[in-house]
């Protein structure tokens, strides 16, 4: 392949070749059926033409169009296995590799960016790139002083060619449609597009890796390569050994699975409440499991590396707290609570009412992985809820379709689906409310409201107590005797109550103080 092909009406007409292509396949394949072949056959041969041409055409034009294949290929898993079995390869290719830059035009680039000298910066330097991205392709290569580096190199043009392509595959979205059944497009697109400035900025990427980099550098689970040069558009990282994440879904163990599960999610909610920054980039390919000197486990030395920081969203705060106190609330059944803070946070617009039961049966289903101690993320799940919330004759379609998603949840929202999907291409067990316990705000009940609630509680026993105590008083009082054995009964009753509830409050208090005193993962469980 020459050049990243710049020309607007070339890489136009190769977009618009993908639902050509389709349409010519399928009416091939009505024609192979009206011969006799099987349907089934002929349906599988048209998908798998169609995953060889997605990926031939999306990966040569990179920019817009391999990033909009990277988004794509990560919500494979929700599709029915009939459809995604084809895809899956196809676009799974994008997250590690795509045909490269011709190596003059790498050179060239260096000797604009870094010196006509710049070979003299590198004691070795690959030509063949290791991996190829939407904007840029990495090189391995070994720095003046000795260390394993990364040299990520943008491709001439890629910001013209992003917006090009992304302004394109826009306006195909509803004929690109067929391509992957069930995936809306135009939302995903136009998310793409508002984040075309921070890919292109690798000054701003590089600013954003070393936050990450120095809150981790003492983690014993995440690992995120230190930043060694960078300079307009060239970045150069050290270089990360690992199994890339596609390998590990492709053909890991259980063990692999698992822990690779785990510290994905740890590292997408610990992250932003540790940086104030949501790596927003969550595909495959930008993750690796590093096994280091024990290959063979246990998996708990096993490590998450983690890499390029080109889409972040910026959270100084961490995760918005609306988002756990709804998950709490949803969780213990408020649907009420649930439906008030949703529609205050601007999930409902004013017009549109909303029977707050039927919103928790909405989301109650989605919220399965928090309810268990661990919870095994698979396709067959994804299947099903995506099948659940786009089945057109179900209510729960329509209520889906009344939810307004604010603009500072868009990139959160969509991070979190990409995550899950992630999670459910490795079928992975994972322990999710631990995860959300310790890091998503309002999740937990911090101690002081756990101490609050058990203090207003005893309150209201003692209360109780004190009015029985005053009927006992009654009675005493009484003339004669038939009062006495109720009397007596009452107070028994009333002096084991209060007894009960001063234990009560006691255990509560102490449970309270050893949740502030634990690290917050061990936080206990207050809802």
């Amino acid at each position: 392949m020459s050049d990243l092909p710049r020309k607007a009406i070339t890489r136009t007409a190769k977009l618009a070749a993908l639902p050509l292509g389709f349409a010519g396949r399928a009416t091939w394949g009505l024609g192979k059926r009206i011969g006799g072949r099987p349907a089934e056959m002929v349906a599988r041969e048209v998908q798998q033409r169609t995953a060889e041409q997605m990926f031939k055409v999306l990966g040569e034009l990179k920019g817009g169009a391999m990033k909009l294949g990277q988004a794509m290929s990560v919500f494979e898993s929700a599709l029915p296995e009939e459809i995604a079995r084809p895809y899956r390869a196809a676009l799974t290719k994008l997250q590690e590799a795509a045909p490269p830059m011709p190596t003059r035009t790498v050179h060239a680039q260096l000797a604009e960016r870094l010196g006509a000298d710049w070979p003299e910066l590198f004691q070795e330097f690959e030509d063949k790139p290791s991996a190829a991205a939407s904007i840029g392709q990495v090189h391995r290569a070994v720095w003046h002083d000795g260390r394993a580096v990364a040299v990520k190199v943008q491709y001439p043009g890629a910001g013209e060619a992003l917006l090009s392509d992304l302004s394109q595959l826009s306006r195909f979205a509803r004929v690109l449609g067929p391509l992957v059944p069930g995936l809306d497009l135009k939302p995903l697109i136009a998310e793409l597009r508002d984040r075309v400035a921070e890919e292109l900025d690798y000054e701003l990427e590089a600013e954003s890796q070393r936050a990450h980099a120095e809150e981790y550098t003492e983690d014993s689970e995440i690992v995120v390569p230190e930043v060694v040069h960078q300079c307009d558009q060239v970045l150069i990282t050290e270089w990360m050994e690992g199994i890339p994440l596609s390998e590990v879904i492709a053909e890991g163990g259980t063990e692999q699975r698992d822990r690779a599960g785990q510290l994905l999610a740890r590292f997408l909610f610990s992250g932003a409440s540790r940086t104030g920054l949501l790596h927003a980039d969550p595909h495959p390919g930008n993750f690796r499991l590093l096994t280091g000197d024990a290959p063979d486990g246990p998996p708990e030395q096993w490590k998450l590396g983690v890499l390029d920081f080109g889409s972040v969203n910026r959270l100084p705060g961490g995760l918005p707290t609306p988002i756990g106190v709804a998950l709490r609330m949803a969780l213990a059944g408020d649907a009420k609570g649930v439906y008030a803070l949703m529609r205050e946070e601007g999930f409902f617009k004013p017009t549109i009412d909303v029977d707050p039961d039927a919103l928790l049966d909405f989301l109650l289903p989605m919220l399965e992985p928090a309810q268990a101690d661990s919870f095994l993320f698979d396709r067959k799940w994804i299947r099903g809820q995506a099948a659940r919330v786009a089945d057109r004759r179900s209510p729960v379609y329509e209520l889906g379709n009344q939810l307004n998603l604010p603009p500072s949840y868009l990139l959160i929202h969509r991070v979190t689906l990409s995550t899950i999907g992630v999670l459910c291409q490795l079928g992975a067990t994972v322990r999710l409310r631990d995860e959300l316990e310790a890091w998503v705000p309002g999740f937990a009940a911090d101690p002081e409201e756990a101490e609050m609630d058990a203090s207003v509680e005893a309150d209201a026993s003692a209360e109780v107590a004190e009015d029985a105590l005053e009927t006992l008083d009654e009675l005493e009082g009484t003339d004669g005797t038939d009062g006495t054995d109720e009397a007596e009964a009452l107070r028994d009753d009333a002096a084991e109550d209060t007894a009960e509830d001063a234990a009560a409050e006691d255990e509560a208090e102490v449970g309270a103080g050893a949740v502030g005193a634990a690290e917050p993962g061990a936080a206990k469980r207050l809802v």
